[in-house]
């Protein structure tokens, strides 16, 4: 089947939303060439599960594409319009598949040598997609807050070393009440500024109590049930007979909610299948609670786009190789607090990273704080870089300098 040939009918196996996208669009999707139509499919049959902020970027491309003039619609698509592609291809279940035709297009362009020829059209589409279509800054600053090292009692590694020259390093915090100071301050921004997943608290434990909605939860502790079943998973897969490394990749791409014991309809759909997401896509999510915070905080920030993000790293356990884990090795768990904190250190300075990648990061603020202890480092764009400060000062005080 072609593009030409498409009817609204085929959509029918979509999700209600993409469903309706598709059919809107169905115009214009016609005049799509097969190289480029399913990589956009892959984004519509996914659309009721995206986040609001992806949703509006899709509405965006669909919308600039049906504004261009003819002339220019062809000049977008005639690079992808150029690729020899093989009869195998366009036997491909490509509308309700599109996934599966994106990794044998990848693997025929390779083959044929027309990976740079496709690489460099998507670059050219995507440049004037965002020329088209600039990003709009968040109508509040963003705040990230890392908190990290719980369980330390005593530390001789020196934090925030990578994060100093950007901010202020205070040593004489009051860690009193702490936690709860940020809980309230993340629920407080939630109220004064709701936007539906515009803010975040991930936790690797346990989720603190936190007044008030409006802000989205994820714990590594909550979703134990659901990471021992894709374990279960993995482990049936790896075993001999099982399928190897191959059909694990096929099997996790294809997993649903559902499929972990999670609700895949309705409101909490959007929500779990991110969780799903993390699990299935990031490397040691499933084990360690530290990469667990780490991946969710980069996906949501890259995904969500959130105004308010709020991370507590936890002590994760101390390190299980992925053959011990498919085994089942019988293992007795032991928590490394020292371990974690050095992990936990990195993970917030990417974590900023990834926030200094969104619009408006010249307004952002970033607050990482050993908890229970008396260091913090902050930075603002009210704040002076690479300075120390010994005041006594706790962390409401610190979180209304950074404006």
């Amino acid at each position: 089947m072609l593009p030409g040939d498409l009817k609204a009918s085929d959509f029918d196996r979509y999700p209600p939303k993409a469903r309706q996208l598709a059919a809107k669009h169905i115009d214009l999707l016609r005049r799509m060439p097969l190289a480029f139509l399913p990589l956009l499919l892959r984004e519509v049959i996914a659309y009721d599960w995206k986040f609001p902020v992806e949703q509006t970027e899709l509405d965006k491309q669909f919308a600039w594409l049906a504004a261009m003039p003819a002339s220019d619609f062809e000049k977008a698509m005639g690079p992808f319009a150029q690729l020899r592609l093989s009869a195998k291809l366009e036997h491909v279940d490509w509308i309700n598949s599109p996934g599966e035709f994106s990794e044998q297009l990848t693997a025929h362009l390779w083959a044929t040598r027309q990976i740079d020829a496709f690489r460099a059209a998507s670059i050219a589409y995507i440049h004037n997609l965002n020329a088209a279509n600039p990003e709009q800054p968040p109508t509040t600053p963003r705040l990230g807050i890392a908190v990290i090292g719980y369980g330390v009692d005593q530390n001789k590694y020196p934090l925030f070393r990578k994060l100093r020259p950007h901010g202020v390093y205070f040593h004489n915090v009051d860690p009193e009440n702490g936690l709860a100071t940020l809980l309230n301050h993340v629920a407080e921004r939630a109220r004064e500024h709701p936007v539906p997943f515009g803010h975040w608290y991930i936790d690797g434990s346990e989720n603190q109590a936190m007044r008030g909605d409006g802000v989205t939860k994820m714990c590594y502790a909550a979703l134990g049930s659901v990471r021992n079943a894709l374990i279960d998973k993995m482990r049936r897969v790896m075993q001999p007979g099982g399928g190897g490394p191959e059909v694990l990749r096929t099997m996790l791409a294809e997993l649903r909610p559902e499929d972990l014991g999670l609700n895949g309809e309705g409101n909490a759909a959007v929500l779990n299948r991110f969780q799903v997401s993390v699990l299935t896509e990031g490397s040691g999510t499933q084990l360690f609670s530290t990469t667990f915070v780490q991946w969710s905080a980069r996906e949501a920030l890259r995904r969500a786009q959130p105004a308010t993000l709020l991370l507590r790293f936890t002590p994760r356990l101390h390190e299980q190789s992925m053959r011990e884990l498919l085994a089942g090795t019988p293992q007795t768990p032991m928590p490394d607090p020292h371990g974690s904190l050095v992990d936990a250190d990195m993970g917030a300075y990417y974590t900023w990273i990834n926030q200094q990648r969104l619009t408006g990061a010249e307004r952002a603020a970033f607050l990482v704080w050993f908890e229970g202890h008396n260091e913090a480092l902050a930075i603002g764009p009210l704040l002076p870089r690479g300075t120390d400060n010994p005041n006594p000062v706790n962390l409401r005080q610190i979180l209304a300098q950074m404006g």
